[in-house]
């Protein structure tokens, strides 16, 4: 995630997530993983809080769709590095 292109919200302003039956599943751990790092960020980056909880609402069963929304807040977090409260 090194080289990706910047993102300038954390979620696209139509962004509707849901159970995705019929998706990829994708590893539960690492996706745990980003989520609870990101939970842990939201002490200092409020702008990501709904967001973030939006994503961990699928930490169950979570599949390639909500990995790439995740990634696209991380995305927004990369160019946001020099924002601070």
């Amino acid at each position: 995630m090194e080289s990706c292109k910047e993102a300038s919200t954390p979620m696209p302003s139509s962004c509707y997530m849901d159970v995705d039956v019929v998706g990829k599943e994708v590893d539960q751990t690492k996706y745990r993983g980003f989520i609870g790092s990101l939970l842990y960020l939201t002490a200092s980056r409020p702008d990501i809080m709904f967001f973030v909880c939006l994503c961990a609402r699928f930490q169950a069963n979570p599949k390639e769709s909500h990995l790439k929304d995740v990634k696209r807040i991380l995305k927004y977090l990369k160019g946001t590095t020099n924002v601070g409260f």
